[in-house]
């Protein structure tokens, strides 16, 4: 670790110096962001273990310390150069009202509660009004069945007919009607 930590640019090149080597063709960018996101993250644990070992030599500090606190310094800094350079390739977006909730103390997870809290919330109203519109839709259709039966009689057969048609294209094309894709069993 000391001689990591004189060098600064051996503790760069240790931890990766930001810059991702082109992957063999294939290489899915999901794969890359999840592989950059893990070595920001190992950076980000290494840095918390050398501000440990900083405040260690710091609160003993005597001055047959100084060079290994000048190492630590050193290795600090690469590390966190190190960090800013990896984190250069992450996108991650973080909302402004989590990173105030943190600024203010609080626990993060309160931002994800409210924030499934509310898509519950709506997801209630619109189920409410798919459920209002289904009994209007049955109320409309027992009104004109009693008006006009034969009418009524020819519509359902016409939406009988489009829906198998409707059913049979999406199992032809692996789709559910839902938008899903149906998953095909490996034998």
């Amino acid at each position: 670790m000391e001689n990591v930590a004189a060098n600064p640019s051996a503790a760069a090149a240790a931890a990766g110096n930001g810059v991702q080597a082109s992957g063999a063709g294939g290489e899915r960018p999901e794969d890359a962001s999840k592989q950059n996101l893990a070595q920001v993250t190992s950076s980000i644990q290494k840095t918390l273990g050398l501000l440990h070992q900083l405040n260690l030599t710091v609160s003993s500090f005597n001055s047959a310390s100084q060079l290994p606190l000048l190492q630590r310094l050193n290795a600090l800094v690469a590390e966190l150069d190190t960090m800013q350079k990896l984190a250069e390739g992450c996108n991650i977006q973080v909302p402004m009202e989590v990173v105030n909730l943190i600024d203010d103390g609080k626990n993060p997870d309160e931002f994800t509660r409210d924030v499934l809290n509310s898509c519950i919330a709506k997801n209630q109203i619109t189920k409410g009004k798919t459920d209002a519109f289904k009994s209007l839709r049955k109320h409309l259709l027992e009104e004109l069945e009693q008006a006009f039966p034969e009418d009524v009689e020819a519509y359902r057969e016409i939406r009988a007919t489009s829906a198998a048609e409707a059913k049979r294209l999406a199992q032809s094309h692996g789709n559910l009607l839902n938008g899903d894709v149906k998953v095909k069993a490996e034998h």
